[in-house]
């Protein structure tokens, strides 16, 4: 099967793309087989968030692809998205559960095996996201906790895991080889002119790595 493929906005990074330029990238994305879509744009307000979410939303009908907005749920619920990802120190998934919608996605970030596998014992999510994996340009200074740790978090917890920080084409098969359901990432899409052609290289990698990934 596929791996889980997660593409995390940062419209700054990305050449300081304005709303139309990120949607268009978005529906880019969907239509080139990517699974998640992340809009993690911590500096937008409340209202222009919940507008380039909805738009987002309206981007990717019709795909696969699913929108989940980075911690803000009041916004991921006014604006139609998919789902929500919580900060590793966010509210706890059961409260959220609680009250969401049937089927709406939640993740958590996790950085170690010890919070990944008490994510999952607590109940209410449907994945974890574990970094930093390699060193990465969008957390600067931080020591990236390696392939090793990447396996004892997916040990740790009956969810799928996606790795993110520093995933490139030609680290995926070693980060499939650890069992990881798949992946998320900002430079590898950022820098991409060509989607779909960067997600034939990621299903090629991510195959010779011969750990077929799960599904949500």
């Amino acid at each position: 099967m596929r791996p889980i493929v997660c593409l995390i906005s940062d419209r700054h990074r990305d050449g300081d793309l304005d709303a139309a330029r990120l949607v268009d990238r978005v529906a880019a994305a969907a239509r080139s087989g990517i699974t998640l879509v992340q809009l993690r744009e911590r500096d937008m307000d409340g209202r222009a968030l919940t507008t380039l979410v909805h738009r987002c939303v309206d981007a990717v009908r019709g795909t696969p692809a699913r929108v989940v907005v980075n911690d803000r749920l009041d916004v991921a619920l006014a604006a139609g998205a998919h789902g929500v990802h919580l900060r590793g120190d966010s509210v706890p998934a059961p409260r959220v559960r609680a009250i969401v919608p049937s089927g709406f996605l939640l993740g958590r970030s996790v950085h170690d095996a010890a919070q990944a596998g008490a994510a999952a014992r607590a109940g209410g999510l449907d994945y974890l996201v574990f970094g930093t994996t390699f060193a990465t340009a969008s957390k600067p200074g931080r020591v990236p906790a390696g392939i090793a740790t990447l396996r004892a978090v997916i040990e740790s917890s009956s969810l799928p895991v996606l790795a993110v920080g520093g995933i490139m084409v030609n680290r995926l098969a070693e980060v499939a080889a650890t069992g990881a359901a798949g992946f998320a990432a900002i430079g590898l899409f950022c820098d991409a002119s060509d989607l779909g052609g960067t997600m034939r290289a990621v299903d090629r990698a991510w195959r010779s790595g011969l750990v077929p990934a799960s599904d949500f």
